[in-house]
């Protein structure tokens, strides 16, 4: 009994140790980068129009990391990662991150590309958004290179039928998104692509967006911004309409 005593009471000072190591933290972030042996990986946020470092993991053989956050609401991160001796443009892997268990798995050469996140439901959204968005940037990609090649021709028709065309998937990558937010509003991922992705579109879909928010994504950080961002050009409006 005396040995069962003592067990429990070291089992339960190693949990209490445990628990203050990581103090009050509530994201738990665990990832494995395949080939990655040797060098430094900085997980970074958004502040004003600056990422500012909040973790740094050494690397040094293994290539599994792990950090512990405290997060007063979902929030894009960003892990960036140090190679050491070369750089490339594929060193920075955006993320939404959430409170609980966030898991990160993704290779050394591919390191953005194909990166694969799991554990949070703001990140599914947002990847989701991402992978529709990149149909209108596509399309305007292509666009671009007919620019290009009419141009070239001096075939102002149809130059002008291009121009017209841009425009039109423009406005419905405005629309989409929109849409996308409205549908989306319990999630705090909705007013976060609001602001990043159509900050200048008509007041009117602004006022919209932000009263279909849950109250939870109302009170988070881009939730906030939202509001405040909404109020802000509602006033400004209302001052040149005078």
């Amino acid at each position: 009994m005396r040995n069962l005593l003592v067990a429990l009471t070291a089992l339960t000072l190693f949990t209490a140790c445990q628990k203050e190591d990581h103090g009050d933290a509530n994201v738990h972030i665990t990832g494995n980068i395949k080939g990655f042996k040797k060098g430094r990986l900085f997980l970074k946020r958004e502040s004003d129009t600056a990422l500012v470092n909040i973790d740094t993991i050494n690397i040094d053989g293994s290539p599994a990391f792990e950090s512990h956050l405290k997060l007063d609401s979902p929030e894009m991160l960003y892990l960036v990662i140090d190679r050491g001796t070369t750089e490339s443009i594929d060193d920075n892997l955006k993320f939404f991150a959430e409170p609980g268990n966030i898991k990160i798995e993704t290779t050394l050469d591919y390191f953005y590309s194909r990166a694969k996140i799991t554990g949070s439901k703001n990140q599914d959204k947002y990847a989701e958004y991402e992978a529709i968005k990149r149909r209108f940037t596509d399309t305007n990609l292509e666009l671009i290179q007919r620019n290009l090649d009419a141009t070239k021709k001096g075939d102002q028709v149809r130059l002008d039928s291009i121009s017209k065309a841009s425009e039109q998937n423009e406005k419905r990558r405005y629309l989409f998104t929109a849409n996308f937010a409205l549908n989306n509003a319990k999630f705090e991922a909705a007013p976060y692509i609001v602001l990043s992705e159509i900050q200048d579109i008509n007041t009117k879909y602004l006022d919209t967006i932000q009263k279909s928010m849950t109250p939870q994504v109302a009170k988070s950080k881009y939730g906030k911004m939202l509001s405040t961002y909404t109020a802000d050009r509602k006033k400004a409006e209302a001052t040149q309409a005078q």
